[in-house]
């Protein structure tokens, strides 16, 4: 079954959240989500890795869902795919060995967005005025409820739905990544 971009695939078992929070999985998965279905080979290439690196993570991301082989255009070729367009996962368990694994994964998500931000920040010179003015960091302190937090999470998720469909896109659009924390923060304004 090739990927959806509406399709959710939902991880609830500690062992498979702790697995895809491998860096280079967390990677794979994406590139196989943007690009469609990809060799290992040319995903080792994309990522400047070694192939049998990249072949051990897929084989890891099939076992537990999350891409699975694709139809090759001959028989050489063995190509992968995600089995969904995205992946959720409960962050409120009471199961201790859920909610470690749930911080597992959201920890090496955190740093694959700095590292994204990061490198960004290094190119940022090279982008028009226009791109330059665009983009950015912002950073507000709200007073909310948990009730209130939610309904603003689904009020910022239906205002990204209509750019997500790679049908509607715009002339001069390209990739944005738009990233979320909604963290409490001490109210005396320590770090």
């Amino acid at each position: 079954m090739a990927a959806d971009e509406r399709e959710t695939i939902r991880l609830d078992d500690p062992r498979a959240l702790r697995a895809y929070a491998h860096p280079l999985r967390l990677s794979l998965i994406g590139m196989l989500r943007r690009n469609g279905p990809m060799t290992a080979t040319q995903c080792a290439a994309v990522l400047d890795e070694n192939v049998p690196n990249c072949s051990f993570h897929l084989r890891q991301l099939a076992k537990y869902g999350l891409a699975e082989r694709a139809p090759a255009a001959d028989g050489r070729e063995r190509p992968w795919q995600a089995t969904a367009g995205s992946t959720s996962w409960t962050d409120d368990s009471d199961d201790p060995e859920m909610r470690g694994a749930a911080d597992q994964l959201n920890a090496a998500i955190l740093r694959q967005y700095v590292r994204r931000a990061e490198a960004y920040l290094a190119v940022r010179g090279e982008e028009t005025a226009e791109w330059r003015a665009a983009a950015g960091f912002s950073d507000d302190r709200i007073y909310v409820t948990a009730g209130q937090l939610v309904t603003l999470t689904e009020q910022v998720e239906s205002l990204l739905a209509p750019y997500r469909d790679r049908a509607t896109r715009a002339d001069g659009s390209r990739p944005v990544t738009v990233v979320q924390l909604a963290i409490p923060t001490p109210e005396d304004g320590a770090p």
